[in-house]
């Protein structure tokens, strides 16, 4: 199983979601910014450095928003998401094709990666949106 990090980035009532590169496997698909944990990292750590590498951000890490284990065709993940705020840096699209600041209300009207499925939706409950 291949641990996996990713971020919910908060500004103002919205969150930052990426836009997955058309060559990637899903691509052009909308996700939260984040990757695979490299051996001797902690989680933390992995964060820190997946929004650095991907989007020129430094981000304080909070707590676990939610963790989930999605089987894909081509790969097992357990995916952990956290709570980050912006420290230093301006996002910039150095990996991801697009960025998106959006309102819970907005999630329908992009289509994510099938791992965030269960953590949209709990979104959208926290934020009383219709599920």
């Amino acid at each position: 199983m291949t641990q996996v990090v990713a971020a919910l980035i908060w500004q103002d009532d919205k969150f930052m979601i990426c836009q997955r590169p058309a060559h990637k496997a899903r691509g052009l698909l909308w996700e939260f910014v984040g990757g695979k944990v490299e051996h001797g990292e902690s989680k933390q750590q992995a964060l820190v450095r997946e929004c650095i590498e991907e989007l020129d951000v430094k981000v304080d890490v909070g707590n676990v928003f939610m963790q989930l284990v999605h089987e894909y065709p081509d790969l097992t993940i357990e995916l952990t998401l956290f709570h980050c705020i912006i420290k230093q840096g301006i996002p910039k699209k150095i990996e991801h094709a697009d960025i998106q600041w959006i309102t819970p209300a907005q999630i329908d009207d992009y289509d994510f990666c099938p791992a965030d499925e269960g953590i949209l939706k709990e979104i959208k409950l926290k934020y009383n949106c219709e599920v």
